[in-house]
């Protein structure tokens, strides 16, 4: 025989699935990075900050390629003069000295944006805690002007060194 259901079961059975959905709910979950390196990249609504991360972690990785290559061409040195002089000839191309001032650019954002990072990190550039009353004040306003002068920095001896870079013969 078929039993019919009541609208009191029916409810009772609709509550009973809704408790049980918000219950799964009630603790905290973990949302996978759902953006992936387009996340990891896009700087969105964070502003120049966002930007700066960003460029950091990139030229960290460019510095730490070019360390790795220089360590391999460094190497064959130990192997002979014919494989020191094979590899230095491999590396003696225009390609190579434009990557040269890249590394150098790199590594002048890289370390006055580092030096900025300490600076914040210490304390000494984000100005004197106060009481958190809401709303809350941010500290960008005493950190936005460190950022534009760590990037005034960089831009100097990325100018400097691309002199140095243009002025003088490579290879030779």
């Amino acid at each position: 025989m078929e039993t019919r259901r009541t609208k009191d079961e029916e409810r009772r059975t609709k509550g009973e699935k809704e408790m049980a959905l918000s219950t799964q709910h009630s603790a905290p979950r973990y949302h996978p990075n759902r953006l992936g390196l387009i996340g990891w990249l896009a700087g969105g609504r964070w502003g120049i900050e966002r930007y700066v991360y960003t460029l950091h972690r990139i030229t960290g990785l460019g510095i730490l390629s070019y360390f790795l290559l220089h360590i391999f061409v460094t190497a064959t040195r130990a192997l002979g003069q014919n494989w020191w002089e094979g590899a230095m000839a491999r590396v003696d191309h225009r390609v190579f000295h434009i990557g040269e001032f890249l590394v150098f650019a790199a590594f002048a954002f890289h370390a006055a944006n580092g030096i900025r990072l300490v600076l914040i990190e210490l304390g000494w550039a984000v100005g004197k805690p106060e009481e958190p009353v809401y709303p809350y004040r941010t500290s960008l306003n005493v950190q936005r002007p460190l950022l534009a002068a760590m990037m005034i920095l960089a831009a100097i001896l990325i100018a400097l060194g691309g002199w140095d870079f243009i002025s003088l013969p490579h290879g030779h």
